[in-house]
């Protein structure tokens, strides 16, 4: 049997595909493709301490072949996660020039992070 055929190149068989849960969550504005075990950084969630868990809304659940994008049903399913480390990411220098003006202006930002290790992903109602 060809499985490179249906896009399942490196796979003996389909018995040896791994079954991956993974979810597309929401935090801080942006999106974040998350599996169990993953550490993600996300924006800083300032009211979290190092220890606390976290709860992140979900707006995509893959299960295997089952693929869950209902928003009814994803209202009640919350990644759980739990928080890792507080830092501060890599400077950004800001430059502002104009020519021939003599007007210069110098800025520096370091966007504040937090990181989340994903403990659990319940699975949608079926």
């Amino acid at each position: 049997m060809l499985f490179w055929a249906a896009g399942l190149r490196g796979c003996r068989s389909p018995s040896e595909r791994e079954i991956r849960v993974y979810a597309i969550v929401r935090s801080g504005g942006r999106q974040h493709k998350v599996a169990v075990g993953d550490t993600v950084e996300v924006d800083k969630i300032s009211t979290a301490k190092v220890g606390d868990t976290v709860e992140l809304s979900t707006l995509l659940v893959v299960d295997g072949d089952a693929v869950t994008s209902d928003p009814w049903v994803l209202a009640g399913i919350k990644v759980q996660a739990e928080v890792v480390d507080h830092h501060k990411g890599q400077k950004i220098d800001i430059l502002r020039y104009k020519n021939k003006t003599g007007y210069r202006r110098r800025q520096g930002h370091r966007q504040q992070y937090t990181a989340i290790k994903v403990t659990a992903i319940p699975a949608a109602a079926k």
